[in-house]
């Protein structure tokens, strides 16, 4: 087996640095409008604003801010050697603001009716963890 490959013989998992910075302002309060002003490059203060926008049933900003820390996750994981796919697992601190956005954009795509993203989100999810939903 080739050093790196997982047992499979797929790619290694992805392994994203921690968010350290973006944890701490969390935890100390820091409102997430302003931790995603400070680190607009988070994908974690990014899935905050979108939880925090679905738990106030505005489905269609945490869309959005799904949407931009999704997109901002795929920067990441490009820059941490990720070829668009294998194991992005939860069990690792650093990938969870990228997989919390994937899940919120699933959630909130659903919650708009756009059933052929779902689906994707859905295939992407069992890619990077299949056993994230449970």
């Amino acid at each position: 087996m080739a050093l790196g490959e997982n047992l499979l013989g797929g790619p290694p998992p992805t392994l994203l640095p921690a968010d350290s910075a973006v944890d701490g302002e969390l935890e100390r309060g820091v409102n997430p409008d302003q931790v995603a002003r400070d680190h607009p490059s988070s994908s974690l203060a990014w899935a905050v604003l979108a939880d925090q926008a679905w738990a106030e049933d505005r489905v269609v900003e945490s869309y959005a801010f799904a949407r931009v820390g999704y997109h901002r996750g795929l920067d990441a994981l490009r820059r941490n050697g990720w070829k668009g796919h294998g194991p992005v697992p939860w069990s690792h601190e650093g990938n969870r603001g990228f997989l919390r956005c994937l899940i919120a954009l699933g959630r909130s795509a659903a919650a708009i009716g756009e059933t052929e993203e779902v689906e994707r989100i859905d295939a992407f999810l069992d890619d990077c963890d299949p056993t994230i939903r449970a």
